[in-house]
């Protein structure tokens, strides 16, 4: 009984770390990003590059592994055929390409911000506050017109 209650507990402590739950936050939006991203190739991006091509649509690339031909990809699964579908995985690497230039963007993005903010958070430079005397090179006071080590007449910086 105690060993499950140490387990119970011990898979308490991993879930409720932050880490974890950031973590499933991350994956989460990814999906949710995934589908914006599948969107914007599938319904923008692939057309434009389909009347770029002359109407080639990836899509319905594919082998037929029977030997019969097939009008389009959706037909020879009907029909029970197995295919090699190269088409969709030339979509799915075009997917690959743009969610890493989106994330790209967005990660320079996030970086040049958190640059200014931190460039903003330095503290100027304070002015300093002692002065080397002249004569014995002791440390004194920056207003000190008069050294307290050896007594000199400190000069005026002009």
């Amino acid at each position: 009984m105690s060993k499950a209650k140490g387990f119970s507990a011990e898979f308490k402590k991993f879930i409720l770390r932050g880490n974890v739950i950031d973590l499933a936050v991350g994956v989460i939006i990814g999906g949710a990003f995934q589908a914006i991203v599948n969107s914007l190739v599938n319904d923008i991006i692939m057309p434009v590059i389909s009347l770029i091509t002359g109407g080639i649509d990836f899509n319905n690339w594919f082998v037929a592994l029977d030997g019969k031909e097939y009008e389009t990809l959706a037909a020879a699964q009907e029909a029970g055929a197995s295919v090699l579908a190269y088409g969709n995985f030339i979509s799915a690497i075009i997917n690959f390409l743009i969610m890493a230039l989106v994330i790209f963007c967005i990660v320079k993005a996030i970086n040049n911000v958190a640059e200014k903010a931190k460039k903003k958070e330095e503290p100027a430079e304070e002015k300093p506050t002692t002065k080397t005397c002249p004569f014995c090179k002791s440390e004194i006071a920056i207003e000190a017109t008069k050294c307290p080590h050896c007594t000199s007449d400190i000069p005026e910086e002009g």
